[in-house]
């Protein structure tokens, strides 16, 4: 007998601890090489139905799994993951310049944003109550339409569809016949009494001066429906602009641009300045860039050394404007001398506009910039720039042209642009074949302003600034001018009405019409400011949606703050009422 076992009496043989132990061991090894060889053949089993599930044709799998194999073959989902990596940068940069936007110009997007959401809730509630549609007609018509002569139904051969009335009609021109669902009858049109009874209260405010001169001219129509004073000639001040930018857009196009040349003649190299203000020394970024002089020394220098020439004398012609060049005010912050040459309006400091200390001789300081710009580009300038004369027919070497007329127009109604108006009045004079003078400028501007069919009788225009007391216009020429500009056969006028400064957003009028005021934003209008002269012209919009222009003017104020705002608060009543 084994010393591992035992008698067990009755129960036989039994196994000791280590036996026992042993058998535990063999048992578990057993569990384990079973479950090991079930789990083989059920892998066994997957490989095979995978296999086979691969090796299936494409057609007898479900279609989402055949669409997620195209998708995956042919790389649209790395394409999804590109673009929406891409998209996420994009809001990320978007939410950063939105955190770098000033906080008064988050209020207006907002208040755009607003404005139009609301638009579009009151068109679609407006079109909701108008009634059921069917097949594009409101049945609520049908019965008008079966009065008719004409066929029922959506199409009425024999019976046309009368077109609306142009918004900016033509003066003189004959209008769409008014029906009732177009015509002048959609809008209604202001009347006088009913002007009347909004603005001549308010021509009484006492901080206006003893001249008060206003015209209302509904563009549709092109009928005066308020005037009083209108044919008086009183002092203008800036509003003259208009006058000015009418007759340089009528004289030369809004695509006409100035040039400012560089020609060669004389053992030397001459800069001949054709009446640009806007030409910059400065760094000049962008599509809509003033002319560079860092651009003309650019191409004067490859120009001078594509022949060879590295060293040259430096002139500069100022020969196109004649008369006196110091505006009749005298030496002023708001205007430079006026010369064909200058750079960046005279300034001496960083600004692009509004008063500030000026150049005593803009023409020689911009060409010692051009001779410095030279000189930095390797082309030696031998003593300082002088007066020359370019001769009749001289070699060109390098041209940069200054932007449209018509931003340039705009430019100088939205900032009140001296330099620029009295640069567009001597722009007209040369293609008026005046002299390019105060008096040639003045003659040239007038006979421009009888040709464009505007009342100039009593009229007196002597410089394109408006810095002039000896302007004097009426308030009925001012208004035409805008309804000329509005008139659908002078689209070169146009810029007139794009560059009027938004109250209480833009250029002079940005600081004007508070939060509150109606008039802010809907307001377009040119402001002039003299001592003791306060005047305003624009558009404006009425509350019946009526395109309106006015001129309103008042001479010998005490209180220009008050007159400013009497004036301001004229064209926010013609905004608020439809004054009939």
């Amino acid at each position: 007998m084994s010393p591992t076992q035992v008698c067990g009496g009755e129960r036989g043989w039994s196994v000791v601890p280590e036996a026992r132990s042993r058998q535990f061991r063999e048992l578990l090894a057993r569990g384990r090489t079973l479950v090991r060889d079930q789990w083989r053949r059920v892998a066994s089993v997957g490989v095979r139905l995978r296999d086979r599930w691969w090796n299936r044709p494409v057609r007898e799998r479900p279609w989402h799994v055949r669409v997620r194999d195209l998708w995956d073959r042919a790389g649209l989902r790395d394409r999804w993951r590109r673009s929406a990596a891409r998209e996420r940068l994009r809001h990320s940069r978007m939410h950063d310049r939105w955190q770098r936007t000033p906080p008064q110009q988050r209020g207006t997007w907002r208040l755009v944003a607003v404005s139009g959401a609301v638009g579009l809730a009151v068109a679609a509630g407006s079109v909701f109550a108008a009634g059921p549609w069917d097949t594009g007609q409101r049945t609520a018509e049908r019965a008008r339409a079966a009065g008719g002569p004409g066929p029922g139904g959506e199409r009425h051969p024999g019976n046309p569809v009368p077109s609306a009335a142009p918004v900016l009609a033509a003066l003189g021109a004959p209008g769409a016949v008014p029906s009732p669902d177009s015509g002048e009858d959609a809008v209604p049109p202001p009347t006088g009494g009913g002007l009347a009874d909004a603005l001549e209260p308010l021509l009484d405010d006492p901080a206006l001066g003893d001249e008060r001169a206003a015209s209302v001219v509904d563009v549709t129509t092109g009928q005066q429906v308020f005037g009083t004073g209108a044919k008086g000639a009183v002092v203008p001040a800036s509003t003259i602009k208009l006058a000015t930018g009418a007759a340089a857009l009528s004289a030369l196009g809004p695509d006409h641009r100035i040039k400012t040349t560089v020609v060669q003649g004389g053992g030397g190299i001459v800069l001949v300045g054709g009446g640009d203000p806007t030409l910059t020394a400065r760094a000049a970024k962008g599509d809509g860039r003033p002319a560079s002089l860092g651009r003309l020394a650019d191409d004067t220098t490859r120009a001078l050394k594509k022949s060879g020439t590295t060293s040259v004398r430096l002139g500069y012609d100022t020969s196109l404007y004649s008369g006196p060049g110091l505006h009749p005010i005298g030496p002023n912050e708001n205007i430079s001398p006026v010369t064909p040459l200058m750079a960046d309006e005279g300034r001496l400091d960083d600004s692009d506009h509004g008063p500030a200390a000026r150049s005593e001789d803009p023409a020689a300081d911009a060409a010692g910039t051009f001779a410095s710009m030279l000189r930095d580009r390797g082309v030696e300038v031998t003593g300082d720039p002088r007066p020359r004369t370019a001769g009749k027919h001289p070699r060109a070497l390098a041209t940069v042209r200054s932007q449209p007329l018509s931003a340039l127009v705009e430019r100088m109604l939205t900032n009140s642009d001296n330099d620029i108006a009295e640069a567009l009045a001597r722009q007209t004079a040369v293609a008026a074949g005046e002299p390019a003078s105060f008096d040639g400028a003045a003659k040239a501007v007038t006979a421009r302003l009888k040709k464009l069919r505007l009342p100039v009788s009593g009229a007196r225009i002597a410089d394109g600034s408006g810095l002039d007391r000896d302007d004097h216009v009426s308030a009925a020429l001012l208004a035409r001018v805008l309804v000329r500009a509005s008139d659908i056969g002078h689209p070169e006028l146009r810029p007139l009405l794009t560059g009027l400064p938004v109250a209480g957003f833009s250029g002079t009028l940005r600081t004007r019409y508070g939060a509150d005021t109606v008039g802010r934003g809907v307001v377009r209008a040119k402001t002039g400011t003299l001592t003791g002269v306060n005047t305003l012209a624009g558009s404006v919009v009425d509350a019946d949606g009526r395109l309106l222009v006015f001129a309103f003017m008042t001479n010998g104020t005490t209180d220009p703050t008050g007159a400013q705002h009497a004036l301001d608060t004229m064209a926010s009543a013609l905004a608020n009422c439809g004054c009939r």
